[in-house]
């Protein structure tokens, strides 16, 4: 394909998140409708578990080991010192755990403690073999890796739904794309074990203490409320604040993919001092970003409690309040995660922990704050807040680096386009009553019609670029268009 390489890579890297993205929802729609939310909630709470304590395994050490092999020097001897340290973790990791047992009731009354374990240890060789092909380059056969992970975690858990075996069965599906994912990455990696030295270990560290803090402080905006709903409320409390979480996750598949790809091109940029390049890279970066948050956050608003209805039952449209907020902190996250990517990726961890810190101690406390008297609404609005700060502080110190800016002009046709969309959907539904599934999905697609018509009217530099890249791909563009 005549296509560069960054948009290459993002092309594949989107096409997989795509993917794990449409697989995910019809995967929770089954089993929310097979098992219920409470099920579900328990196995969300299993997911938050094991993020925590492979964290503790990791160690900051996966974000280190990208980060040193990316600069492409040593890397041989870097990826066997990233082995050692791995499996060194994992009995850190485990033993904290069995200390941990009797205080996770939630866990041990579902029968998923000894499944927690076994997910642990495969995940060592996933880590392992994700973040050396990573590393080196192959963004797109780490995605894919991420795509048969999701695959076969789904098909294993559907299986396991349909033989009677509930949070159990969801819990063995995890594990088993888990190490799906480890044996199709291992297949691409080309790095092989090599003497390292007491500096490899020691450049490792350096990089890996604030990764691991780091981590840690974006494990809080991922999993504390989650945990906390848990403690608080109930499982099917948590059932219903992650399904709609889910929902408004569509709109940051574009900075997950973006973020993917440019992490090991900005960390290269810097090595080379071709700070212009990443100027110029984040700033299209949010504008490709917001080109879909911007309308799914109206369209939620619109449809989100219609959705929520039709795709996960009508429980989970106890969650329609919360879903609104939601879809704000995924706007905030397209900036967060974006700053604090190249922050990571300049070599200044130290300062991505520190500004990330000081959110998640304040997320902590507005979760135990408001979910005791507000529910799913307060963690919701816990996040937003703690967001915001993030992004805020994210954007002050990487401004000390480099000129983090947006493209006004952009950005604005976007916001003009999704106010048009709006008032398109509003009037569809007046006309026609979202009464069933089909109506609603009517409203979703003239929306989305709506929306890119418009703003391939309105901006040219979106229009070409899209024109372009869709032709180098093989893939006719409408003469209409």
């Amino acid at each position: 394909m005549r296509i560069d390489p960054v948009q290459r890579q993002s092309v594949i890297s989107l096409a997989s998140t795509l993917g794990l993205t449409a697989i995910g929802f019809l995967s929770t729609m089954f089993f929310t409708h097979t098992v219920g939310l409470s099920i579900m909630g328990a196995y969300y709470l299993f997911v938050a578990y094991f993020s925590v304590f492979n964290l503790i395994g990791d160690g900051g050490f996966g974000g280190a080991a990208v980060k040193r092999i990316s600069e492409g020097e040593d890397q041989n001897a870097f990826f066997t010192a990233f082995v050692f340290l791995r499996v060194m973790l994992l009995s850190v990791s485990v033993s904290f755990l069995f200390i941990a047992q009797p205080y996770l009731t939630d866990l041990t009354s579902s029968g998923v403690f000894p499944w927690l374990v076994i997910a642990l240890v495969v995940s060592v060789f996933t880590n392992i073999a994700s973040n050396s092909v990573y590393g080196t380059g192959k963004v797109g056969v780490n995605q894919i890796g991420g795509l048969i992970d999701t695959l076969i975690r789904i098909v294993v858990q559907v299986a396991a739904v349909v033989l009677g075996y509930g949070v159990a069965g969801l819990a063995g599906g995890f594990v088993a794309g888990l190490l799906a994912s480890g044996l199709f990455n291992f297949r691409f990696l080309e790095l092989s074990p090599a003497r390292f030295r007491r500096s490899h270990i020691q450049s490792l560290f350096a990089f890996s203490f604030w990764t691991f803090l780091g981590a840690g402080g974006y494990l809080v905006f991922a999993y504390a409320d989650t945990i906390l709903i848990g403690h608080f409320l109930t499982e099917a409390d948590v059932g219903i604040y992650r399904v709609a979480l889910q929902l408004t996750s569509i709109a940051t598949f574009i900075t997950i993919a973006l973020r993917t790809t440019l992490y090991p091109k900005v960390s290269y940029w810097g090595k080379q001092h071709d700070l212009s390049s990443v100027e110029n890279a984040l700033a299209r970066a949010f504008t490709y970003s917001l080109l879909l948050a911007v309308p799914v956050v109206a369209g939620g608003w619109l449809l989100g409690e219609r959705l929520l209805y039709f795709f996960y039952t009508a429980s989970a449209t106890a969650g329609a309040a919360a879903l609104s907020i939601l879809l704000l902190v995924q706007v905030a996250h397209v900036f967060m995660f974006l700053q604090t990517m190249c922050l990571n990726a300049l070599d200044r961890p130290k300062d991505s922990f520190k500004v990330t810190a000081i959110a998640v101690a304040a997320n902590i406390g507005l979760n135990v704050l408001l979910i005791p008297a507000f529910g799913i609404v307060g963690a919701s609005a816990a996040t937003l807040v703690t967001m915001v700060l993030n992004a805020a502080l994210a954007n002050r110190a990487l401004s000390r680096s480099i000129r983090v800016r947006i493209e006004p002009g952009a950005v604005g046709h976007i916001v003009l386009a999704a106010v048009v969309m709006g008032a398109v959907v509003m009037a569809y539904s007046f006309v026609i009553p979202l009464t069933n599934v089909f109506v609603v999905l009517g409203a979703v697609a003239l929306g989305g019609l709506v929306y890119i018509l418009v703003l391939l009217k309105i901006d040219r530099g979106i229009h070409d670029e899209l024109k372009e890249l869709t032709v180098n791909l093989g893939v006719p563009w409408p003469d209409a268009l």
